[in-house]
């Protein structure tokens, strides 16, 4: 198998005495561990650091995604976010697109086989990808690559060789490999292959770190590790946690309908920002925020000196809006929040016309596509987040007479309707 040629200085010499930790060097490591889970090993990312700032040569770090879907939350940015602040350092940030390892399917965190995806499939999705990813990081600073430039040309016998590099017993290390062995639950040869073709892109791009989410961890270290059986220095690993959703328990996911989609109108955007938690709000500042440490510190003894959390939940909502849209789509969400908050209607409520009354609420609550069937209409009934033109209804057995009205479900759906017979 033919090594990467890509080249790189090798290893620091064994006995080779510590470079001195300049105030810029601990700056800059200040700023790689903030929000992080783990940094895996931060001795060695320190002299990474203070090597570089003596040399001048940028940092190669890496970040792979596999395109398995098109779309991007507010989750998927925590690790998008520290990436940003590696390349504001002056370090070089590689997106590397997995559309060679998404053909195989990442099994972390799986309890079955996960279907890989199809070539069409992987196309599709990379294509909104780096556009989305963009948002966040600077484009014109970023080295965009796909795996396929390497595991492709490595064919049946280099692909052969790359696994006589890792035992079986090693690869049984990893906690969902091992519970569904001992479950009985299948395996496929397949899956082993993942975390090695990660590995292997390590070694292709010769990275000094390379960050994922706590859920990559294992993945990290198999790159760590075969760097070092390919005699290069290894890379260290970052791992950034996972973000938890609007409800503030599971991590963001749209499955769990708990996200906030990057591309979502602004409107709605800032409008999930302001329904978290007044707790959850920090982890967000600390996760999501391009403010310093010490602005958020400043901010959160402002709260706590009676300050009213509200006001930190705005500034947050603003500039995340006005990173992914605008300065002024965040004035205008604000507007409309602070309008809808005060039983107003959102300019941008949907006009529509319906027929069929005289109707139950429920069913014309699913009609109108305000909600997603009558089981959650009557839900939303009986908690009170159903309005009339701003009357609450409390009878799940309303029928609704011919007419034109405005419908509210919850803080932020709205529709002006024309119902007719």
């Amino acid at each position: 198998m033919t090594t990467p040629a890509t080249s790189k200085p090798a290893a620091p010499a064994q006995g080779t005495p510590p470079l001195p930790l300049t105030d810029t060097v601990l700056e800059a490591l200040a700023i790689t561990k903030r929000g992080v889970d783990e940094l895996l090993i931060e001795s060695e990312f320190a002299q990474k650091l203070a090597r570089s700032e003596k040399s001048g040569t940028p940092l190669r770090i890496k970040l792979g995604l596999d395109p398995t879907a098109p779309d991007l939350h507010l989750g998927h940015t925590v690790v998008l976010n520290k990436m940003r602040q590696l390349q504001d350092l002056g370090h070089q940030v590689i997106f590397l697109i997995g559309d060679f390892t998404s053909m195989i399917g990442d099994p972390s965190g799986r309890n079955v086989t996960r279907p890989p995806l199809t070539k069409e499939q992987i196309e599709v999705n990379a294509m909104t990808y780096f556009k989305q990813a963009s948002l966040v990081l600077d484009p014109s600073r970023t080295e965009i690559r796909y795996n396929s430039e390497w595991c492709d040309p490595l064919g049946a016998r280099g692909m052969i060789q790359l696994s006589s590099r890792y035992t079986v017993a090693r690869m049984m290390e990893r906690d969902d490999f091992t519970k569904r062995f001992k479950s009985g639950t299948p395996i496929s040869i397949h899956e082993f292959l993942y975390p090695l073709m990660q590995g292997y892109d390590s070694v292709a791009l010769k990275a000094d770190l390379e960050l994922g989410g706590t859920d990559q961890k294992f993945n990290l270290l198999v790159g760590r590790e075969l760097q070092k059986d390919y005699g290069q220095e290894q890379q260290c690993i970052l791992t950034m946690p996972l973000l938890e959703g609007l409800d503030g328990v599971d991590k963001m996911s749209k499955s769990k309908n708990n996200y906030i989609g990057i591309t979502e109108p602004a409107n709605t955007m800032f409008a999930k920002l302001m329904s978290i938690s007044d707790v959850m709000m920090w982890r967000y500042f600390e996760l999501l925020s391009f403010r310093s440490i010490a602005d958020i510190a400043a901010l959160k003894a402002e709260i706590d000196g009676g300050r009213t959390p509200r006001d930190a939940k705005v500034a947050l909502g603003q500039e995340i809006v006005t990173r992914f849209h605008s300065a002024q789509a965040a004035d205008d969400a604000l507007a409309d929040f602070v309008n809808r908050s005060a039983g107003g209607i959102p300019d941008d409520a949907p006009e529509m016309t319906v027929d069929g009354a005289p109707m139950g609420i429920a069913h014309l609550l699913k009609k109108t596509g305000l909600c997603a069937s009558t089981s959650e209409a009557m839900r939303m009934v009986e908690q009170g987040g159903v309005r009339i033109d701003s009357a609450v209804v409390s009878d799940k057995a309303l029928k609704i007479e011919a007419g034109s009205f405005v419908l509210q479900v919850g803080r932020r759906k709205f529709a002006r309707v024309t119902f007719t017979a």
